[in-house]
Parts: structure tokens; sequence; C-alpha cells
């Protein structure tokens, strides 16, 4: 990406797709280059597996991150039935496989939509999460977990999108603090199966969607909008 000329009078906020593959910091280093400005934050973590909307934060705007990072979210999911690993997601390592072939469509319905409203999550140790000034995804990748007490979350709305036995699409509509992982992992124990997110996408963080986001090698200053 081409670097634009230091500007230290840039402030705002930008609406990016994060793509797959890459963290929210990388994301942050990004456009720190491509607005040659130190300046940048971002408002809600998106796991490396996970895409879409990722609100940054430009100079002075960095100082509104509470505000941001308290705001509702829309995701689409795509969970894997029968196998659970270590960090709830594809990329980490299987620990148990269990048998799903007896599922109905009705039954994992059932056990989805038992998650709407207001309930308590325990966030997930591969998580941004810190204890004790440490970042919970460091601790656990050293072998270091620590038992942390549910928080109490809402999931506005959730719907099956499609069921292709083993996989299950779902859109949800949530709180923040709400983990798409966990998420997963809980369904697959309701059905007594297992499960793990294979896919996910932000559609929204509070206003903000996907329709009016950029990618990061098409972004420029012109994509900051007043915080």
């Amino acid at each position: 990406m081409e670097k634009l000329k230091n500007n230290k009078e840039l402030e705002g906020i930008i609406v990016v797709d994060k793509p797959g593959g890459i963290t929210s910091h990388d994301v942050v280093d990004a456009v720190r280059r491509r607005l040659g400005i130190r300046q940048v934050g971002h408002a809600g973590t998106l796991d490396p597996l996970a895409t879409g909307v990722l609100i940054i934060l430009v100079g002075k705007a960095t100082k509104l991150f509470p505000k941001f990072s308290q705001l509702d979210k829309e995701y689409e999911a795509e969970l894997r039935l029968g196998v659970s690993t270590t960090s709830g997601d594809k990329e980490g390592e299987v620990v148990k496989v269990q048998p799903y072939h007896h599922l109905t469509p009705s039954e994992i319905e059932e056990a989805v939509l038992s998650f709407q409203g207001q309930l308590f999550q325990k966030p997930p140790m591969m998580s941004a999460l810190h204890y004790k000034g440490k970042r919970l995804y460091k601790l656990a990748r050293r072998g270091k977990f620590v038992n942390l007490a549910p928080r109490r979350i809402h999931i506005y709305d959730i719907k099956i999108k499609e069921i292709n036995i083993p996989y299950v699409k779902l859109y949800l509509r949530c709180s923040s603090g709400t983990y798409v992982r966990k998420l997963a992992e809980d369904i697959g124990e309701r059905l007594s199966c297992g499960a793990h997110v294979v896919k996910i996408r932000r559609l929204s963080v509070g206003k903000f969607s996907l329709a009016e986001s950029v990618s990061l090698e098409g972004l420029n200053e012109t994509h900051i909008r007043p915080a």
C-alpha cells in the first residue's frame, strides 16, 4: 500500500472490512502506515479467523474507545458440529470428536434458539481480555488457564440461515462482550455433540455496517469520518 504523507491533524473513525488471516492489531499497523500517523487504535477485537466490520479510531478519536467498544454487534457464523477444539474455532487442535448424525434439523434449531435472550457466558481463554495485566490468549498459549466468572450478555436475535449437517450457518445480533466461538461451543454442548466455529463475519457495529466499510487496500484519508 502506498504510504501517505504524515498528517498529525487526521482525526475520526474508519469502518474497515477486515480480511481474514490477520489480527486487529495488524489492521491498526496497516492504517498507521497508510495514513502516516501513529495515533491509531481499534474498537473491538476480531480474531484472525474473523472478517468484517472493524472500527478504527484515528487521532484524538482514540479516546472514544469505551463508547465504540460497548456497541451492539451483528454476525454471520458457520458452526461445525461433532468436533471440539482447544480454541473453539477451526484453528485450534481437535480435543474431542462425537457423533452428530442422529441430530435432526428441528433439534438443532431448538438448541440454537434456546440461546436467544439474556444469559451468562464464560469468556474463552483464547480471548484478548486481561487477567492481572496479561492477555488471556497469551496465558493459554503458555499452558496457563484461569477460571473466569461468567459475564452477562444479551443475544437479541439468533436465526438459522442454513443447515447442511454437520455445518450450521447462523445470524445473530448481540450485545458487546458476546464471544461467537464460545456460543458455538455452548450450542455443541447443548446438543451433546460438541462444536466449533469455522467462519465468522461481523456485519455491523452499532450503526456502522459492511455497506459503508472500506478494504485495507482501498483505504485513504477521505474515508475518515467525524467521530
